[in-house]
């Protein structure tokens, strides 16, 4: 393993490539397949890290590089996005879009006694796991997943395996495993490690993952006055630097407050953010922190949709974030959601379960739209103002980098 970290002061970009040369020094590579996340993690510093080894494995080794965003269930990167994200040294011909429904493979399975025993037996079916058909390409030498680790709404802390099962994966396992957190409750997994969907990763790498060139480059981050620095590098084939990686996390990404948040405002990146799919970690990043009765408002300059493709789009304006009981009743009366148990996770994590009250602040989606699926809805130019006014509010300017709970949880 690789460990780089300050704590301080942040790592600095020589110190970064330094380590990324160390970590394919020695080695005889014609062609690596690099995997960072897409344009919706721009604090994760995976764009700066995927660039730099690019540079050092095409430029100074002459190797063939290929880059394939771990999409998930997001949409395919336009050539802008991937020049905001990653600079313009990677020519457009070197990328590959992830397709989460027709370019898997099956690889194998957790069986179900497995899935029951872990998830306290909420579910007991197998689940398939499905991989990139560009991941099982045996022409490459090595395979380098880069992304950041940060407390998550499914898994409890992102990345390490998830990137590829999740990131790269097909729509089955990417369906259930979203489910099984949703089942076990978001507030029993953020910002925890091995959870049940964590364990059924960390099955899937111990079973089948461990037969790939796969290793794991890492990062923490914080952002200071919309900079963001790099607190630490870990690069590992094994967990060994998803461990440390998880460890500095849960003290930078956890804010812990001594009483409920009243009244809050979270600030939406509209690069960033353009669904509600991605934009309600605004809800779930928060939700361990608000008040009873309390009032969220996301002000989401960039939101015009709410699903990633137009069928879960159409799912969740049909059915709407209406809470997790309700949520499940309904899955059980409706085929198209036990079809589609990603969209069905997502309406749940978006719910309060009528807990704090909700309100988004949008410029393309209009009330009829916002107040459709459940949530009241403001102009977004008003709330704007109505922030700048208040002085009473709790605002969140980046609610990506961040889990916000009580002290005593």
């Amino acid at each position: 393993m690789i460990l780089l970290e300050d704590e301080i002061n942040g790592l600095s970009d020589e110190q970064i490539k330094s380590c990324l040369a160390k970590s394919i020094s020695g080695r005889k590579l014609n062609r690596v397949l690099l995997i960072p996340p897409d344009i919706t993690r721009p604090s994760s510093g995976a764009g700066k890290i995927t660039s730099m080894y690019y540079d050092l494995l095409k430029n100074e080794r002459d190797a063939k590089v290929d880059i394939l965003p771990a999409l998930g269930t997001h949409v395919p990167m336009t050539r802008a996005e991937q020049i905001t994200f990653f600079g313009d040294i990677i020519p457009e011909s070197s990328f590959l879009v992830h397709d989460w429904r027709n370019g898997v493979k099956k690889i194998g399975e957790v069986p179900s006694d497995f899935v029951y025993d872990v998830s306290d037996g909420l579910i007991n079916e197998a689940m398939d796991i499905e991989l990139s058909n560009y991941i099982l390409d045996k022409s490459y030498d090595l395979i380098l997943s880069i992304g950041q680790v940060v407390p998550h709404e499914v898994v409890g802390m992102a990345n390490y395996t998830k990137n590829i099962v999740v990131g790269c994966g097909g729509s089955a396992f990417i369906n259930k495993s979203h489910i099984l957190g949703a089942f076990y409750g978001m507030e029993r997994i953020m910002g925890r490690d091995f959870s049940p969907v964590r364990k059924v990763f960390d099955y899937a790498e111990q079973h089948y993952l461990t037969k790939l060139p796969i290793e794991y480059v890492l990062t923490v981050t914080v952002t200071k006055e919309a900079k963001t620095d790099i607190l630490g590098l870990y690069i590992s084939k094994n967990r060994d630097g998803f461990n440390k990686a998880v460890a500095m996390s849960q003290r930078f990404n956890i804010i812990k407050l001594d009483k409920p948040i009243q009244t809050c405002f979270v600030f939406l990146d509209e690069k960033e953010c353009r669904s509600t799919w991605l934009g309600n970690k605004a809800i779930y990043r928060t939700r361990m922190a608000m008040a009873n009765d309390g009032h969220l408002v996301v002000l989401a300059p960039g939101v015009e949709k709410f699903g990633e493709d137009e069928e879960i789009d159409r799912l969740i304006r049909k059915y709407g974030y209406v809470g997790r009981e309700n949520i499940l009743k309904l899955c059980k009366s409706n085929p198209e959601l036990m079809g589609n148990l990603s969209a069905a996770a997502h309406l749940i994590h978006g719910s309060t379960d009528g807990r704090f009250n909700v309100t988004y602040a949008t410029r393309h989606l209009g009330k009829n739209d916002i107040e459709g699926v459940g949530y009241d809805y403001l102009p977004y130019d008003e709330a704007i103002k109505e922030c700048k006014q208040r002085k009473d509010v709790y605002i969140i300017d980046n609610p990506g980098l961040g889990l916000w709970m009580l002290q005593d949880l």
